[in-house]
Protein backbone atom coordinates (compact mmCIF):
# COMPACT_ATOMS: atom_id res chain seq x y z
CA UNK A 1 0.00 0.00 0.00
CA UNK A 2 1.38 3.36 -1.06
CA UNK A 3 1.12 6.24 1.41
CA UNK A 4 2.00 9.92 1.65
CA UNK A 5 2.21 12.14 4.73
CA UNK A 6 -0.20 15.06 4.34
CA UNK A 7 0.41 16.71 7.71
CA UNK A 8 3.14 16.30 10.30
CA UNK A 9 2.76 16.67 14.05
CA UNK A 10 3.93 20.28 13.95
CA UNK A 11 1.52 21.18 11.12
CA UNK A 12 -1.37 19.57 13.02
CA UNK A 13 -0.47 21.60 16.13
CA UNK A 14 -0.55 24.83 14.09
CA UNK A 15 -3.92 23.89 12.59
CA UNK A 16 -5.37 23.07 16.03
CA UNK A 17 -4.37 26.52 17.31
CA UNK A 18 -5.91 28.17 14.24
CA UNK A 19 -9.15 26.24 14.76
CA UNK A 20 -9.17 27.22 18.45
CA UNK A 21 -8.74 30.90 17.51
CA UNK A 22 -11.59 30.66 15.00
CA UNK A 23 -13.83 29.19 17.69
CA UNK A 24 -12.91 32.02 20.07
CA UNK A 25 -13.69 34.61 17.38
CA UNK A 26 -17.17 33.16 16.89
CA UNK A 27 -18.05 32.07 20.45
CA UNK A 28 -16.14 34.51 22.71
CA UNK A 29 -16.28 33.07 26.24
CA UNK A 30 -18.29 29.92 25.29
CA UNK A 31 -20.97 30.76 27.88
CA UNK A 32 -23.72 29.68 25.46
CA UNK A 33 -21.68 27.16 23.43
CA UNK A 34 -21.06 23.45 23.89
CA UNK A 35 -18.58 21.24 22.05
CA UNK A 36 -19.59 17.73 21.01
CA UNK A 37 -16.91 15.29 19.85
CA UNK A 38 -18.11 12.35 17.76
CA UNK A 39 -16.97 9.04 19.23
CA UNK A 40 -14.51 7.56 18.81
CA UNK A 41 -12.14 9.57 16.60
CA UNK A 42 -13.65 13.04 16.93
CA UNK A 43 -13.20 12.81 20.69
CA UNK A 44 -9.41 13.04 20.32
CA UNK A 45 -9.73 16.26 18.31
CA UNK A 46 -12.33 17.68 20.71
CA UNK A 47 -10.18 16.93 23.77
CA UNK A 48 -7.15 18.54 22.12
CA UNK A 49 -9.11 21.67 21.25
CA UNK A 50 -10.50 21.94 24.79
CA UNK A 51 -6.97 21.60 26.19
CA UNK A 52 -5.68 24.36 23.88
CA UNK A 53 -8.64 26.64 24.63
CA UNK A 54 -8.17 26.22 28.39
CA UNK A 55 -4.39 26.17 28.70
CA UNK A 56 -3.29 28.53 25.94
CA UNK A 57 -6.23 30.93 25.66
CA UNK A 58 -7.64 30.95 29.20
CA UNK A 59 -11.17 29.84 28.35
CA UNK A 60 -12.27 28.24 31.60
CA UNK A 61 -15.96 27.44 31.33
CA UNK A 62 -16.12 24.90 28.50
CA UNK A 63 -18.71 22.17 28.20
CA UNK A 64 -17.52 19.12 26.26
CA UNK A 65 -19.65 16.14 25.40
CA UNK A 66 -18.79 12.94 23.57
CA UNK A 67 -21.49 11.48 21.33
CA UNK A 68 -21.73 7.91 20.05
CA UNK A 69 -23.63 7.66 16.76
CA UNK A 70 -23.26 3.91 16.13
CA UNK A 71 -26.96 3.04 16.19
CA UNK A 72 -27.99 6.19 14.35
CA UNK A 73 -25.88 5.33 11.31
CA UNK A 74 -27.74 4.21 8.19
CA UNK A 75 -25.20 1.44 7.57
CA UNK A 76 -24.88 -0.14 11.02
CA UNK A 77 -26.87 -3.24 9.99
CA UNK A 78 -24.89 -3.70 6.76
CA UNK A 79 -21.63 -4.80 8.34
CA UNK A 80 -20.78 -8.45 8.71
CA UNK A 81 -19.24 -7.80 12.11
CA UNK A 82 -21.49 -6.27 14.78
CA UNK A 83 -20.50 -2.71 15.59
CA UNK A 84 -19.45 -1.83 19.11
CA UNK A 85 -20.77 1.35 20.58
CA UNK A 86 -18.58 3.70 22.58
CA UNK A 87 -20.01 5.57 25.56
CA UNK A 88 -21.88 8.81 25.08
CA UNK A 89 -20.87 11.31 27.74
CA UNK A 90 -23.13 14.34 27.65
CA UNK A 91 -24.14 15.54 31.10
CA UNK A 92 -25.87 18.74 29.99
CA UNK A 93 -28.79 19.81 27.85
CA UNK A 94 -28.19 21.53 24.54
CA UNK A 95 -31.52 23.36 24.61
CA UNK A 96 -31.02 26.87 23.13
CA UNK A 97 -27.24 26.40 23.08
CA UNK A 98 -24.83 26.84 20.21
CA UNK A 99 -23.43 23.40 19.43
CA UNK A 100 -20.16 22.70 17.65
CA UNK A 101 -19.94 19.11 16.38
CA UNK A 102 -16.31 17.98 16.11
CA UNK A 103 -14.98 15.10 13.99
CA UNK A 104 -11.61 14.21 12.52
CA UNK A 105 -12.53 13.56 8.85
CA UNK A 106 -15.59 14.69 6.90
CA UNK A 107 -16.04 12.16 4.13
CA UNK A 108 -19.55 11.27 2.95
CA UNK A 109 -21.42 13.36 5.53
CA UNK A 110 -23.31 10.36 6.89
CA UNK A 111 -21.68 10.50 10.33
CA UNK A 112 -22.68 14.13 10.71
CA UNK A 113 -26.25 13.32 9.63
CA UNK A 114 -26.31 10.59 12.28
CA UNK A 115 -24.98 13.03 14.88
CA UNK A 116 -27.73 15.53 14.07
CA UNK A 117 -30.33 12.83 14.69
CA UNK A 118 -28.67 11.61 17.91
CA UNK A 119 -28.42 15.16 19.30
CA UNK A 120 -32.20 15.52 19.29
CA UNK A 121 -32.30 13.47 22.51
CA UNK A 122 -30.46 16.28 24.32
CA UNK A 123 -32.64 19.22 23.35
CA UNK A 124 -33.16 21.69 20.54
CA UNK A 125 -30.05 23.80 19.99
CA UNK A 126 -30.10 27.41 18.88
CA UNK A 127 -27.49 26.69 16.21
CA UNK A 128 -25.25 23.82 15.10
CA UNK A 129 -21.82 24.18 13.51
CA UNK A 130 -19.37 21.59 12.24
CA UNK A 131 -15.62 21.53 12.84
CA UNK A 132 -13.42 18.94 11.11
CA UNK A 133 -9.69 18.45 10.91
CA UNK A 134 -9.85 17.08 7.33
CA UNK A 135 -12.50 17.86 4.72
CA UNK A 136 -12.61 15.42 1.81
CA UNK A 137 -14.75 17.72 -0.29
CA UNK A 138 -15.28 15.55 -3.37
CA UNK A 139 -16.63 12.53 -1.48
CA UNK A 140 -19.89 13.90 -0.11
CA UNK A 141 -23.09 11.86 -0.33
CA UNK A 142 -25.10 14.46 1.60
CA UNK A 143 -25.15 18.27 1.35
CA UNK A 144 -23.12 18.83 4.53
CA UNK A 145 -20.25 21.33 4.72
CA UNK A 146 -17.99 22.28 7.64
CA UNK A 147 -17.99 25.71 9.25
CA UNK A 148 -14.39 25.15 10.38
CA UNK A 149 -11.87 22.97 8.56
CA UNK A 150 -8.26 22.27 9.32
CA UNK A 151 -7.29 21.19 5.83
CA UNK A 152 -9.14 20.38 2.65
CA UNK A 153 -8.00 17.23 0.88
CA UNK A 154 -8.97 16.30 -2.65
CA UNK A 155 -8.72 12.52 -2.52
CA UNK A 156 -10.20 10.05 -4.96
CA UNK A 157 -12.23 7.04 -3.85
CA UNK A 158 -9.22 4.73 -4.08
CA UNK A 159 -7.49 6.83 -1.42
CA UNK A 160 -8.06 6.85 2.30
CA UNK A 161 -7.22 9.65 4.73
CA UNK A 162 -5.87 8.18 7.97
CA UNK A 163 -5.47 10.32 11.07
CA UNK A 164 -2.90 9.15 13.59
CA UNK A 165 -3.28 10.50 17.13
CA UNK A 166 -0.45 10.28 19.62
CA UNK A 167 -2.98 8.96 22.16
CA UNK A 168 -3.37 5.80 20.04
CA UNK A 169 -0.49 5.53 17.55
CA UNK A 170 2.11 7.47 19.61
CA UNK A 171 2.37 10.13 16.90
CA UNK A 172 0.28 12.85 15.30
CA UNK A 173 0.17 12.55 11.52
CA UNK A 174 -2.30 12.61 8.67
CA UNK A 175 -1.58 10.14 5.92
CA UNK A 176 -3.09 9.60 2.50
CA UNK A 177 -3.10 5.89 1.62
CA UNK A 178 -3.86 4.35 -1.75
CA UNK A 179 -6.10 1.34 -1.30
Amino acid sequence: MESKILLTSKEIEIILHRLACQLIENHNDFSNTVLIGLQPRGSFLANRLVHILKEDYGISDLQLGLLDITFYRDDFRRNEEPLEATPTKIDFLIENKKVVIIDDVLYSGRSVRSALTALQAYGRPENIELLVLIDRRFSRHLPIQPNYRGRQVDAINQEKVVVHWKEIQNEDAIILEKI
